[in-house]
């Protein structure tokens, strides 16, 4: 009977070193905890000359909205094993062409890959104003999208930024019912 007792104290003391142990996901890096970010992108969205269900105004026939911009974005991700969540927030700002201003808000989710390379997914809700006068109306509804960061590690270039974080960001984007198309590139650096 006493060894029985001893059983569950002996058992504890063989777990202890592993509880002990930080987490990490199969790439070596930390499993669980909270990597905030920021950024900068560009890119190009065209809009079609369909009826939407956010009240984007119709072109002329044979015309499309479009516009280039530059986007800033900041977040947080919540890396769980070798995979992550997150929210992000973004404004973009049209540079040249039919988009002035945009913001929106998103959930991320997605597969991380390598040292600081990831595969994501990302849904939330986008608000746009076009270029078409003073008192331009937002025009606004969900938006989905899909991208891939990479760090230096992942192209070759590990030696170079050490542990800053930075990344290069490939993103593509639609609103709506698939009403319009946002591809963009940049740089993000994770903290």
């Amino acid at each position: 009977m006493r060894q029985l007792m001893f059983l569950p104290l002996v058992a504890l003391g063989l777990a202890a070193p592993a509880v002990a142990q930080p987490a990490t996901a199969p790439d070596g890096s930390r499993a669980f905890g909270i990597e905030p970010y920021v950024g900068v992108m560009g890119g190009y969205e065209w809009f079609d000359n369909e009826p939407s269900e956010a009240g984007i105004p119709q072109p002329a026939r044979g015309q499309n909205l479009k516009g280039t911009l530059v986007q800033g974005v900041a977040g947080v991700n919540i890396p769980l094993g070798a995979f992550f969540v997150g929210a992000e927030g973004n404004v973009a700002k049209g540079v040249e062409g039919d988009i002035d201003w945009q913001y929106g808000a998103a959930g991320r989710f997605g597969i991380r890959a390598g040292e600081s390379g990831m595969f994501y997914g990302k849904v939330g809700y986008q608000w746009i104003n076009l270029n078409s006068g003073p008192d331009s109306p937002d025009y606004d509804g969900m938006s989905y999208g899909i991208g891939v960061e990479v760090g230096p590690r992942e192209i070759g270039l590990g030696g170079i930024t050490g542990e800053s974080g930075v990344r290069l960001r490939l993103e593509a984007n639609t609103s709506g019912d698939f009403n319009s198309f946002r591809p963009t590139v940049g740089l993000i650096a994770h903290f």
